[in-house]
């Protein structure tokens, strides 16, 4: 699966901006797919997970209640809703297409990966 993220930027704290992640691929429609971020510094890090399906999601606590991951599989496309945005949610965003049917946090289930996308928040 080939994928490419798009609508990063600058925002202030308090502001919202939606992440896409655009794929490829005839497998797109069987794979849970995930959201990943890492900062300056920073191993990278889960931000939220759909399932194949999109019944089921999972959440960092860091973004629980602010980030909303949804899923178009006519488009082949999986969105990242962020609002609320704080300073330290200043990263690069990638997202990722698992190996798996479910929705899941372990990053080595995942198997193929976007360039990613730079979300910069200022105070």
């Amino acid at each position: 699966v080939q994928l490419v993220e798009s609508g990063g930027g600058l925002v202030q704290a308090g502001g919202s901006l939606r992440l896409s992640c655009a794929a490829s691929g005839r497998t797109f429609s069987t794979l849970a797919m995930g959201w990943f971020r890492q900062a300056p510094g920073k191993e990278r890090e889960f931000v939220a997970a759909i399932s194949r399906s999109g019944g089921g999601t999972l959440y960092a606590d860091s973004v629980k209640g602010r980030f909303t991951i949804s899923k178009d599989s006519v488009k082949n496309t999986v969105y990242l809703q962020m609002n609320s945005l704080k300073p330290e949610d200043t990263a690069v965003y990638s997202c990722a297409a698992s190996t798996r049917s479910y929705a899941t946090t372990l990053r080595n289930l995942y198997r193929d990966w976007g360039q990613g996308t730079q979300v910069t928040v200022s105070s």
